[in-house]
């Protein structure tokens, strides 16, 4: 078996290496597929969901959001937007799906799960080139090109192959998950639709609490009971913080996080609402919403008691309990490059959050980003690494840059180099970061082929 180990060891193309195998069929991996589909190559895709589900799926389906449904904000002076903007510039079939299948939201794109899933996997499969595999995979070839997009749920066999793959460089870290309540159960006389200081479309859903109802839910909150963790060390990352443990940093966190009252009037109570808890459409159809920041540990018995504390929540029926889950992740830094292949395998890559980018579009484009990379090897072309200015080129350099503590990053003006003359204006000062991201990414993908 003949290994490459450096990008001149890299065979020319053949019949054989038009083959690409993509492990994991989350976003990171279907959006890598695409990519390669795209370019002339094949591609087997092996999912294991079928034969070995995982704690949090509840379908088959490829690209199945497990968490929130919503892709975060779209605006340009926001990280997020810019990410978006990118991932477009970049033809990504992710975010062509989700435009197509969005719902309410406000300034964020959110979509509707079922649809967002069915439009990626009839995209790919529209494909000739591409083959669906239902089988857990236990084994990795370094000699074959291959994307492992696997995802924080990645299975105790396929752990195993990483680990053994990488060296032993591995690290796990614990994720929550947000309940849904079913919408014919709210009470609205009590929940109402509003948008913050009555700016845009008033597509949230709010609960609002005096400082007596408040109180209460929060003290039930601290002392409610938490589901027992099994087997890993608890790490939670700071944004995707239980609601629990948020709460018990303080009587106000909340306040100050996710039921932030700002700008929110109640329209039934002649008082300014002293908390705010905000739900989200989980479909088109606005049969379900998702508490908004409720990601939860608590035992399933407890959610349902100490959420219906919430005014408007009273009788609210639970589609989903929210869930606390293993979330991996690699130690990125020493073992990829930063196209997001191995160091020493160099048509091996990484995709997805496993890689320690968090979030779904974050997700994606580590997958777009590997196929484009993993294609212009097999072809003989030059890497593509955008510029640091751009989030996608700042993430690059993030999974690729030695750190004495390596944890997730989101999409965030924070990650970008500063600018030279920031103007004092925040919204200002955003969205010149994302002016010049633009010009240096259309500056740098000018006659490139990719």
């Amino acid at each position: 078996m003949y290994v490459p180990t450096s990008r001149a060891d890299i065979p020319r193309l053949s019949k054989k290496n038009m083959r690409v195998k993509v492990i994991g069929g989350g976003l990171a991996g279907s959006e890598c597929a695409y990519q390669l589909l795209k370019r002339g190559f094949e591609v087997d895709m092996y999912e294991m969901r079928g034969v070995n589900m995982t704690p949090c799926h509840s379908t088959e389906r490829l690209a199945e959001l497990v968490c929130s449904n919503s892709l975060k904000a779209q605006s340009m002076d926001n990280a997020s937007g810019l990410l978006k903007y990118e991932l477009a510039r970049l033809d990504s079939l992710l975010l062509k799906c989700a435009y197509k299948s969005d719902v309410p939201a406000g300034g964020a794109l959110a979509v509707d799960r079922e649809k967002f899933s069915v439009l990626i996997e009839n995209s790919l499969k529209a494909f000739d080139g591409f083959r669906l595999i239902r089988e857990e995979v236990k084994d990795i070839d370094p000699s074959t090109p291959t994307v492992i997009a696997t995802g924080p749920l990645t299975s105790d066999a396929m752990s195993k192959c990483i680990a053994k793959l990488l060296g032993g460089e591995y690290l796990h870290f614990f994720d929550a998950v947000a309940p849904i309540v079913e919408a014919d159960s709210i009470d609205y006389d009590k929940a109402f639709f509003a948008a913050r200081y009555g700016k845009g479309e008033a597509d949230y859903l709010n609960c609002a609490m005096n400082k007596e109802e408040y109180l209460n839910f929060y003290n039930e909150l601290v002392n409610a009971e938490r589901a027992r963790l099994k087997d890993f060390e608890v790490n939670v990352f700071e944004r995707c913080m239980p609601i629990e443990i948020m709460a018990a940093r303080g009587e106000d966190t909340m306040r100050f996080g996710p039921l932030r009252p700002v700008g929110i009037k109640n329209p039934y109570k002649d008082e300014r609402p002293y908390a705010v808890v905000q739900l989200r459409k989980e479909n088109a159809e606005g049969s379900a919403y998702n508490i908004v920041g409720f990601q939860t540990n608590l035992k399933f018995g407890e959610q349902k008691r100490v959420f219906r504390l919430i005014p408007g929540l009273e009788n609210a029926e639970f589609a989903r309990y929210g869930v606390m889950h293993r979330n991996t992740f690699i130690n990125a830094p020493k073992v990829l490059d930063s196209c997001w292949s191995m160091k020493k395998y160099p048509l091996v890559f990484f995709a997805g959050q496993m890689t320690g980018v968090e979030g779904y579009m974050e997700s994606t484009i580590s997958g777009l980003m590997a196929g484009i990379n993993l294609a212009a090897r097999l072809k003989g072309k030059t890497d593509i690494i955008l510029p640091p200015t751009t989030v996608t080129g700042a993430l690059q350099r993030h999974i690729s840059t030695l750190v004495d503590d390596y944890q997730p990053m989101n999409a965030n003006f924070g990650v970008l180099p500063v600018l030279d003359k920031p103007p004092r204006d925040k919204k200002a000062r955003k969205f010149k970061y994302s002016s010049r991201a633009v010009g240096d990414m259309e500056s740098y993908l000018k006659d490139k082929e990719y």
